[in-house]
C-alpha cells in the first residue's frame, strides 16, 4: 500500500477557489483502479495550508492515476509543498 500525504501552500484569498478547482480530480481519483482514498482539505488552524492525503495499493495504480501530472493552472498557484510517499507494509486497527 502506498500513501501519498503532506501540505500544499497557497495564497490563503485563493485557497477556497483551489480547492473547488480540484473537485473534480477528487472524484476522478476515488473512481481510479487501485484509489483506496484521495483527499485535498483545507487546514483548520493555517490559512495558506492545504493538507493530501491519498492511499493508492500500489505504485502502478497510482502512476496510471498521476499520468502526466497534475494542469499548469493548480501547480501554478502552489508556493510551496512538502509532500511525501510512505509505503506501508502492514495495517493494524488503532
Amino acid at each position: 500500500m502506498i500513501i501519498i500525504a503532506g501540505m500544499l501552500r497557497v495564497d490563503p484569498a485563493g485557497r477556497a477557489d483551489y480547492l473547488a478547482g480540484c473537485t473534480d480530480i477528487v472524484a476522478q481519483a476515488r473512481a481510479a483502479a487501485g484509489c483506496l482514498d484521495f483527499a485535498l482539505s483545507a487546514d483548520l488552524a493555517e490559512p495558506d495550508r492545504i493538507n493530501v492525503y491519498e492511499r493508492w495499493e500500489s505504485d502502478e495504480d497510482l502512476l496510471r492515476f498521476r499520468g502526466s501530472g497534475p494542469d499548469d493552472s493548480q501547480t501554478s498557484r502552489i508556493l510551496d509543498a512538502e509532500v511525501h510517499k510512505y509505503r506501508i507494509s502492514t495495517v493494524e486497527a488503532p
